[in-house]
This record gives C-alpha cells, sequence and structure tokens, in this order.
C-alpha cells in the first residue's frame, strides 16, 4: 500500500521545525523551514570568496567556500542542485546542494577556454549549458556538459559573436538565446578589453541539440558600443536585455531593450532622468512573471528601476548604493548590494557588513 504524499509545508506545520532540525543538519533544517530561498556569490571582508544561500527574510543559511569570485548562480529543479559560475576568466564552476546536504563538485575549465559566468541546465536537467571563451581565436562557444555523468564537458557550439555573457533556454526547451557582449578578451591580459572600437555585441538564438544559428540581431552601427550582457525572460515570453556602454562616458544611449522571435531589437526609451541615473551601466535584469515587471539594476549609477513588461513605462526606482543583485520576490523584488544590504520586496533591509554581494542573485523556489 502507497503512502500518500504529503505537502513539504503542511509536515513542517504538523511536525515543527525543531522535529526536522533533529533529523537533519541545521543548514538543511533551516533552508527547508522556507517555501524560497535566493542564492548569490559573495566576497567576505576578509578577502574569502564563496556562495551563499539566503532566506526570504535575508538571513544567510549557510554557504559554500570558492577558490576565487564568483558571478552567476542556475538551479536544476529535477536533480536540485545548483551551480555557481566563476566570474570570467574564471576557470571552475562549482555544483552544490542548495539545503548544505551535500558536498560540492568542481567543474574545471579545459584548455584554451574560460567561464563568463553564466550557465542554464535542460529542461529534463540532463545537460549544462555555459557560455565560455575560446580566447586564442576571440569566439564565444557554448561549452555543454553531462550533468548524470558528474559534468563531463561532451562538447560545445558557436555563438556566433565574440564574448557570449548571459544564456537563456527559452520557453520550447530548444532555443538558447545569447548575449553576445562583443567584447574581445584574454587571460594574458586578465579583464583588459581588446577591441573596444571594433567591437559588435549581438542577440542570437541557437540550437541547442544541433548548434545551428536560428536568428542574430546586432544593434545600429552607431550603437556597437553597447555591449549586451544580461537577460531575462517576461511571462509573455519576451526576452529583456541590459547593457553596459563602452563609448565616451558623455554619450547617454538607451540601455535596456527587448527581444521577440523574428523581429528586431528593440530599446526602451526612459525617462531621461532614469537613463541618467543608470550611468552607462545595466548589472542585472531580473523578471517577475506573476506582476509582470521587469528590474534593471546599476551599481555604478546606484539606483534601480522597475517596468512594467506590457507597457515598457517605468513604475518604480530606487536609490541604493551599489545595489547589483537582484531576484523576484512576490510581487516585487529582492535586491542585494556591495555594502552588504539585503533589501527585501516590501523594503525591509537586513545588513550583512562582513559580505560584499556580487552581481546577481537566483531564486529558488522549493514549492514546486
Amino acid at each position: 500500500m502507497k503512502t500518500p504524499l504529503i505537502d513539504r509545508r503542511d509536515f513542517l506545520r504538523a511536525a515543527g521545525v525543531g522535529f526536522v532540525a533533529a533529523m537533519a543538519p541545521p543548514a538543511w533544517a533551516k533552508t527547508l523551514a522556507t517555501d524560497a530561498v535566493f542564492a548569490s556569490a559573495f566576497v567576505k571582508r576578509d578577502g574569502s570568496y564563496g556562495a551563499a544561500i539566503l532566506s526570504e527574510a535575508g538571513k544567510v543559511l549557510h554557504a559554500i567556500d570558492l577558490p576565487a569570485r564568483g558571478h552567476d548562480v542556475t538551479f536544476d529543479p529535477v536533480s536540485k542542485r545548483s551551480v555557481v559560475f566563476a566570474r570570467q576568466p574564471g576557470t571552475f564552476a562549482v555544483v552544490f546542494d542548495h539545503t548544505g546536504r551535500d558536498e560540492p563538485l568542481t567543474i574545471a575549465s579545459v584548455s584554451g577556454r574560460h567561464f563568463f559566468g553564466h550557465g542554464v541546465f535542460s529542461t529534463d536537467g540532463a545537460l549544462l549549458y555555459a557560455t565560455e571563451n575560446d580566447f586564442d581565436n576571440a569566439a564565444g562557444v557554448v561549452g555543454v556538459y553531462d550533468a548524470r555523468a558528474k559534468f563531463k564537458r561532451v562538447g560545445e557550439f558557436p555563438t556566433y559573436g565574440t564574448g557570449p555573457h548571459e544564456l537563456l533556454l527559452l520557453g520550447d526547451g530548444r532555443t538558447i538565446a545569447v548575449a553576445n557582449g562583443g567584447i574581445e578578451t584574454h587571460p594574458d591580459y586578465g579583464r583588459a578589453e581588446l577591441n573596444i572600437a571594433t567591437m559588435k555585441p549581438s542577440y542570437v538564438l541557437v540550437d541547442r541539440l544541433t548548434g545551428d544559428l536560428a536568428e542574430k540581431h546586432e544593434l545600429p552601427p552607431a550603437l556597437h558600443q553597447l555591449s549586451i550582457r544580461h537577460m531575462d525572460t517576461d511571462k509573455s515570453g519576451t526576452v529583456w536585455f541590459g547593457c553596459q556602454y563602452r563609448g565616451p562616458g558623455s554619450d547617454c544611449p538607451l540601455l535596456v531593450g527587448c527581444a521577440a522571435r523574428g523581429k528586431e531589437l528593440q530599446l526602451l526609451d526612459m525617462p531621461q532622468d532614469v537613463l541618467s541615473g543608470l550611468r552607462n551601466y545595466i548589472g542585472s535584469v531580473a523578471a517577475n512573471p506573476a506582476a509582470g515587471t521587469v528590474a534593471v539594476s546599476s551599481p555604478e549609477g546606484n539606483s534601480l528601476a522597475v517596468i512594467d513588461a506590457t507597457s515598457g513605462r517605468i513604475v518604480a526606482t530606487n536609490a541604493l548604493a551599489e545595489v547589483c543583485g537582484l531576484a523576484p520576490d512576490g510581487t516585487g523584488f529582492m535586491a542585494t548590494t556591495g555594502t552588504g544590504e539585503i533589501v527585501e520586496a516590501g523594503g525591509a533591509t537586513r545588513s550583512e557588513p562582513d559580505y560584499v554581494w556580487d552581481n546577481h542573485m537566483l531564486r529558488i523556489d522549493q514549492t514546486a
């Protein structure tokens, strides 16, 4: 006779968190006691690196160590594993269990490649895709890793551009969208940008099964120094992207745009005070499908803006020192800063002064 399934939240209400804590490590118990958690890379004031799991109240539940600075985190809802990627030109990614039960596993980049800080799982959790740099040929590639074989690298395909950064798996489960920042780098020169005068950013759609190019869109020649960097998808399937401008500081180009299949890229015309406050730099993009909004942040401008995804209208702005990490929370967004602050969607702020939060934050729902 099969035992009926019981909802995790109902179990916790009936048994109490103390019961779970008696059976599990403290980090596991604390993590299971919340409907959602948030993951972010960090640098501590003592110079150490790691990735932390935060509660919805902004409390650090537990953390893992990293060998160097991390960047973004992706999550596989099938296996319940997360991966944090090194900041470019880093050569590691770390697979970890966000509940803190399993030991982390390190993925090393292969010779001639380094990570660009972002990745995504296939819908079945079998494969992990990561943006990488074929630095000797100044070409972007997507590395493919077998998640069921200890993340062995099993192939790659081109991004049809230079300096790929964030990538998304679109709703069909087959098409990967890639933001090619257009900037050439080489690890021999650290993070130096080697082709600012000739850079060509692009937004591409690639078939993840064949590696074939489905669509490629470039910005107008006058905006060739507008590097497309970060993206997220709203509830309609439209991809929103944020840019970082490498041209003269006196310029004030549009920085946020959207992309739909078969259509040219569209840049969002923001009010001048909002646009100038972003200081030519979008550090993170996050959509809240439940609320129909998209948020963008600028650590350079100490500001964030919330956009209505249907009309493109700015519905809220916030001045926040070194804000960058964003993740949907309820009808709003949680945000993190380089000064150690964690700001809840309702505006409550928790300070973790020992932490410098990195550029991105990921929401992990545990109730699905």
